[in-house]
């Protein structure tokens, strides 16, 4: 099932064409607009300006983890606080994050969003449950797509007594979470004499903010019988609708038309140009408004995939190392 075709199935060579008229909007905007750009681009001695081609990004500098986590939100920011819509706070294992949203910035993260659940087969007649904090923006962006999709929305919160009353009086066929919670999720049924394979779950859908494979997907199949879909959603990119599944089970779709992705060989600045080699994974947003990301290193192991997809998408696909279902 396809939630934008004309996107999902565009030629590449249009596709390319538009990634690099927003990439060097982008640019131009991250440069005129943000202090911290200002600064990092100075220092690299480079300038928005001299990026005529895709190609031309490599000569742009990386953005590290590192660097966020040093930096102040405001210096990031490319637009007064009067414009900013959201504010929230990523908290991760390494520290917490602040991200601002615009409202262009909320649209286009529902957008990736509203596609990553249409493929799993989330539709008008599914109900939802999310499991987590809704004052996360990641899990806020899920709801508003499923709404928008026309699915029916529970948010858990994350108190298990909540959750063991909604389980019993709501048929939910579609869990998201994050591994974490879902697996004690389980627990908690379990140790209330349930099991949840029981329950009419079809499918478990785990933001997972630590990579892009979840280590513990073939427990949460085996315990629920559902279908587990995993979603990279780290903090440094304050959204979960980067790469998305489908049937074809062959690697991950990108968002290209909101990203721009390199593979690049680890602890280095080369590209990798071999389709068979593995790098490291690094995005550019395309069209960010309060917070650009330009050349984010991720530190995901994986591959390049362009080849035509057998669930019809042209979209890039994302292949890691392996799968665990």
């Amino acid at each position: 099932m396809f939630a934008h075709p004309q996107i999902e199935q565009m030629e590449r060579e249009k596709l390319q064409a538009m990634q690099l008229e927003k990439l060097k909007k982008q640019l131009r905007w991250a440069q005129e607009k943000s202090r911290f750009y200002q600064e990092h681009f100075a220092k690299a001695g480079v300038d928005w300006q001299a990026v005529e081609t895709l190609d031309d990004l490599r000569k742009m500098p990386f953005l590290t983890e590192a660097d966020l986590y040093r930096t102040d939100s405001l210096d990031l920011l490319t637009l007064p606080l009067a414009s900013v819509l959201r504010y929230a706070c990523m908290e991760e294992q390494s520290g917490d994050l602040t991200h601002l949203y615009t409202n262009g910035d909320i649209a286009h993260n529902v957008e990736m969003m509203a596609r990553t659940l249409v493929s799993t087969g989330v539709n008008q007649t599914s109900v939802v449950g999310l499991l987590g904090d809704m004052a996360d923006s990641r899990f806020q962006d899920v709801q508003y797509a499923a709404e928008f999709v026309g699915a029916a929305v529970v948010p858990m919160s994350l108190e298990y007594r909540h959750w063991l009353q909604i389980m019993e009086h709501v048929s939910l066929d579609t869990l998201v979470g994050t591994p974490q919670l879902v697996l004690q999720l389980i627990i908690q049924l379990q140790a209330a004499g349930k099991e949840i394979a029981n329950y009419p779950l079809t499918r478990v859908i785990c933001l997972n903010p630590a990579a892009i494979q979840n280590p513990m997907a073939r427990h949460i199949h085996d315990r629920t019988k559902a279908e587990v879909y995993t979603i990279y959603a780290p903090a440094a990119l304050g959204t979960a609708g980067l790469l998305y599944p489908c049937d074809g089970h062959e690697g991950q779709h990108l968002q290209e038309d909101h990203y721009y992705a390199e593979l690049i060989a680890f602890n280095s600045d080369t590209p990798v140009t071999d389709p068979h080699q593995m790098g490291e994974l690094v995005v550019t947003t395309l069209d960010a408004e309060a917070m650009p990301l330009i050349r984010y290193r991720t530190g995901q192991a994986v591959s390049f995939d362009t080849t035509p997809c057998s669930c019809g998408r042209t979209l890039l696909r994302v292949k890691t190392p392996f799968s665990f279902l």
